[in-house]
C-alpha cells in the first residue's frame, strides 16, 4: 500500500463526453479515501503554469450530466520538454500532491509515462476520447456518445436524402481510426464506409452504387475524416461517375464531440474513475484503467496507445452485405 495523501486531476488532449463524470469521480472516490484532491486546468499546459486548485465534493455537483471537461483542455508545448515537464513536477510537489489521474488518449499516456520516468510519480489514466483507438479497454469515455451523436444526425440526413432522392457522403471524426465511421455506418445503413486502415477500392464502391437497387430513394456513404481522399474528394468521384445523382457533402465535424454523455459513458467513466483511485492507493502507477469484457483492467501506458488497435475488418464485410 502507498502513503498517497494527495492527488490531481486533469483532462488532456482533445474533449469527450463524459469527461466531466470522470472528474467527478476521481474527486469523490479520492475524498472517501480519505486524500485531498486538487485540479488540474488547462492539462498538462496547466500543470506548467501552476493552475492548480483544492476540490471538494460540491466542486463536481450537478456536472455528470454536462459534456466537455470542467476543468479545460489544452495542448501543451512546453510540457514535451523536460524543462516544462520538472517545472510542472515542481508545481506538484508545491502543494504535497503525492500521484495524479489524467483523463485523455494517446498523447496524455505518452506525456504521463515520460513525466514517471524522469519523476517517478505515480499516474493512473483513464482513457478519455471519441475514437475508441486506446488498447487495453473494450471503450473509451466519450465514445458511445459520439456514435450516437453521429447516429442521430445521419438518421436526419437520411429524411432530407429520402426526400430529395440524394446521395449524401458524409464525413465523421476519426483522423487516425474508422471505428466511428465503421459502427455508426452499420447503424444507419450506410451502404459503403471509408476508414484510414484500409486502401479504398474506388472500383468497387462505384460498382456497389451501380448494382444497388434502382429504387432507392437514398444513399449514404460514411467516410472517416483520415481517410486518404475524404469526404469532398469522394463526394467528385460519385459526381464523375454518376452524373445523374444528386451529391451532397456533410461534414459532421466538432457536434461529435459535444453534448451530455450517454448512460453508458457516464457509467464507464464512474467506474474508471474510481478504479483510478484504488489503484493509486493501492500502490499502482504508469497504467491505464479499462474495461475488458464487463471487468476493470489495468495496461501499461505504452501497450494502450492507439497504435495496437486493430479494425476489425469483418464489420466492413456485413456493410456489404446489408447495403442490398
Amino acid at each position: 500500500m502507498s502513503n498517497i495523501k494527495k492527488i490531481a486531476v486533469l483532462t488532456s488532449g482533445g474533449d469527450a463526453p463524459g469527461m466531466n463524470a470522470g472528474i467527478r469521480a476521481v474527486v469523490r472516490a479520492g475524498i472517501y479515501n480519505n486524500l485531498e484532491v486538487f485540479g488540474v486546468r488547462r492539462g498538462y499546459d496547466g500543470l506548467v503554469n501552476g493552475e492548480i486548485f483544492p476540490m471538494d465534493a460540491k466542486s463536481v455537483a450537478n456536472i455528470i450530466q454536462r459534456g466537455g471537461t470542467i476543468l479545460k483542455t489544452a495542448r501543451s508545448e512546453a510540457f514535451k520538454t523536460i524543462e516544462g515537464r520538472k517545472q510542472a513536477y515542481d508545481n506538484l510537489r508545491s502543494h504535497g500532491i503525492d500521484a495524479m489521474v489524467v483523463i485523455g488518449g494517446d498523447g496524455t499516456f505518452t506525456g504521463a509515462s515520460k513525466f514517471i520516468d524522469e519523476f517517478d510519480f505515480p499516474i493512473i489514466g483513464l482513457p478519455g476520447t471519441i475514437d475508441n483507438d486506446l488498447a487495453g479497454t473494450d471503450f473509451t469515455i466519450g465514445y458511445d456518445t459520439a456514435i450516437n451523436t453521429v447516429i442521430q444526425a445521419v438518421d436526419k440526413i437520411r429524411d432530407t436524402a429520402e426526400s430529395h432522392d440524394r446521395v449524401f457522403v458524409i464525413e465523421v471524426m476519426g483522423r487516425d481510426s474508422g471505428l466511428i465511421a465503421i459502427r455508426s455506418g452499420i447503424s444507419t445503413g450506410a451502404e459503403a464506409v471509408l476508414v484510414p486502415e484500409f486502401e479504398v477500392d474506388y472500383d468497387t464502391i462505384m460498382k456497389r452504387l451501380d448494382k444497388s437497387r434502382k429504387n432507392k430513394s437514398s444513399r449514404i456513404i460514411i467516410v472517416a475524416e483520415g481517410d486518404k481522399e475524404g469526404g469532398m474528394v469522394v463526394s467528385e468521384k460519385i459526381k464523375e461517375n454518376f452524373p445523374h445523382y444528386d451529391v451532397r457533402l456533410s461534414i459532421l465535424g466538432h457536434i461529435q464531440r459535444g453534448g451530455s454523455p450517454t448512460c453508458m459513458d457516464r457509467v464507464l467513466a464512474s467506474r474508471l474513475g474510481v478504479a483510478a483511485v484504488e489503484a493509486l492507493v493501492a500502490g499502482r502507477r504508469g497504467e491505464m484503467a479499462g474495461l475488458i469484457c464487463s471487468e476493470v483492467r489495468f495496461t501499461p501506458f505504452k501497450s494502450a496507445i492507439k497504435h495496437n488497435v486493430k479494425l476489425n475488418e469483418d464489420l466492413l464485410r456485413i456493410i456489404e452485405i446489408l447495403s442490398l
